[in-house]
């Protein structure tokens, strides 16, 4: 069987399969998703807009995910608005808005 060849973590440190200590500290400190505001509401919400853009946004696949363009970080009227909501496949929302989002994070100060 074929073996996953390590990665390089964003804290530098090499790592040969799942989280780094640092990825894995992060992880514990995060609120679940109930606590960060993806209740029942949301999911209501989120079946009705993938119901009304059944495309993603990056590459036309079907929908699976209500991705928030801009993170909201907590912020419920950010959370809230359609205007920072767009439809994204699964891979779209785990590779590349992902991806781009960790870019971002390592460029604030």
């Amino acid at each position: 069987m074929p073996v996953r060849a390590p990665r390089i973590c964003g804290c530098g440190h090499k790592v040969a399969s799942g989280l780094c200590a640092c990825e894995a500290r992060a992880e514990a400190n995060r609120p679940t998703a109930r606590a960060r505001g993806y209740d029942s509401k949301w999911d209501r919400e989120r079946v009705a807009y993938l119901a009304a853009h059944p495309s993603c946004r990056r590459c036309g696949a079907p929908s699976k995910v209500v991705d928030h363009i801009v993170p909201h970080r907590g912020d419920r009227k950010l959370f809230w608005s359609r205007s920072n909501w767009q439809p994204l496949c699964t891979p779209c929302h785990s590779r590349a808005k992902q991806a781009q989002e960790k870019r971002a994070e390592e460029k604030r100060p």
